[in-house]
């Protein structure tokens, strides 16, 4: 199905009639491109003959994995062999009559291509030209190989997310892929802005490593302030066992501690002068979290955030992906989505936050290699036999369609 690039901008899809060309692989140069898709941009996910290496970084189903059915929903995919002349020409041909141009190549490697910034931009001066790096486009660690792993470590992240074996762990998620999406989706929409005063796009310069610094806020001014070693916070807060599960408690402020210690019958640890205050608490820590781990493990999960929730302590369950997924609260408000994707299955994934209405459910299905090339190149003047000879010489594939697929 052909995208009309006339189509007027809406409140639920105020990029209608942008064109993006995501030549980004992985996860965090594709979501953003995803999320400017989600709100109705048309976004041309440009691959290599192989595929983006994401199908392939896990357990694959069809040609995917769910990395990359999650993070490319809402594109339509060119497969361009971007060692050839002719696939070189085919996206400098497509970046002239776009609107943002995403790639995360290893810095230096775009403009060697002859799609770089400079080259793109002399042909469309109002191109938004976004690079995603693990290090960014200058600095002495700017040749670095970077990954999600790498920019936790490096960032700070993993050295405060200490474990009970007093280990720092990596988060068990994306999260420097996904924040490194998000800010550069906030990049985008913000150039975007600027561009329709100005008249001119720029080049957009994101990184892993600065964007995962970005999370810990705080925690930098907080480890200059107190010399290296701050105190924790909220003590006791934390997660607990209980008889049948596990469940985060917070604390925000004193009168919490005083209402958690009578919720869970432990007066005495109110009165005790050694948890009299935040920083006392924080200095006898291990002393009272043993004590309140003991507590806890006496009755299930449910009978605690019943206690908890009568005293206004804040606490909930932890929950798993799949208990997510299967809570009341979420299925009642519509937290995810599913589609249904051709060689996958369905495949859920936590809903867009900002979304008005249920338009992300409306988003096509991440695309097989090269799936819409045909597509694509006719709608950039190509006329089939053009196309035809482009494939038979390897610069452009075109993917068997699959029922059920969109093209």
């Amino acid at each position: 199905m052909a995208v009309d690039r006339k189509l007027s901008p809406t409140h639920d899809a105020p990029y209608r009639g942008l064109r993006v060309l995501d030549f980004g692989q992985g996860i965090a140069s594709p979501y953003c491109a995803m999320l400017l898709g989600v709100y109705g941009a048309d976004v041309i996910k440009v691959e290599p003959p192989e595929g983006d290496w994401s199908r392939y970084l896990g357990t694959t189903y069809g040609s995917h994995t769910t990395l990359s059915a999650v993070y490319n929903r809402g594109k339509r995919s060119l497969c361009l062999d971007l060692k050839q002349e002719r696939g070189i020409a085919i996206a400098r041909q497509l970046a002239r009559e776009s609107d943002v141009f995403i790639e995360g190549f290893r810095p230096g490697v775009a403009a060697r291509l002859g799609i770089g910034y400079e080259t793109l931009a002399s042909d469309n001066p109002g191109l938004i030209y976004l690079s995603v790096s693990g290090f960014g486009q200058s600095g002495p660690y700017t040749k670095r190989p970077g990954s999600d792993s790498v920019a936790q470590a490096f960032s700070g992240l993993v050295s405060v997310n200490v474990g009970n074996d007093k280990t720092p762990h990596r988060v068990g998620t994306t999260i420097s892929d996904v924040a490194t999406g998000v800010y550069a989706f906030q990049a985008i929409a913000t150039a975007l802005f600027a561009r329709a005063t100005v008249g001119t796009g720029r080049w957009i310069d994101v990184n892993l490593a600065q964007s995962t610094a970005a999370l810990l806020g705080h925690k930098v001014a907080e480890f200059v302030l107190e010399g290296g070693a701050p105190r924790a916070l909220n003590v006791p807060a934390g997660s607990y066992q209980t008889r049948d599960g596990w469940m985060m408690v917070t604390l925000v402020n004193e009168p919490h501690y005083k209402r958690l210690c009578a919720a869970i019958e432990r007066e005495d640890l109110a009165s005790d002068p050694r948890f009299a205050d935040f920083a006392r608490r924080a200095d006898a820590a291990d002393a009272l979290i043993s004590q309140m781990r003991d507590v806890f493990l006496s009755q299930s999960t449910e009978a605690w955030l019943a206690r908890l929730h009568a005293a206004d302590i804040v606490a909930e369950r932890i929950l798993s992906p799949g208990d997510w997924l299967r809570n009341v609260h979420v299925e009642a408000t519509k937290a995810a989505v599913c589609q249904d994707t051709p060689g996958v299955g369905l495949v859920y994934a936590p809903r867009t936050p900002g979304i008005a209405s249920l338009s992300e459910d409306k988003l096509r299905p991440a695309p097989d290699i090269g799936q819409d090339s045909y597509e694509i190149l006719m709608e950039a003047g190509l006329d089939r036999s053009a196309i035809d000879e482009l494939i038979k010489a390897g610069a452009v594939r075109q993917a068997e369609p699959k029922g059920g697929q969109a093209s």
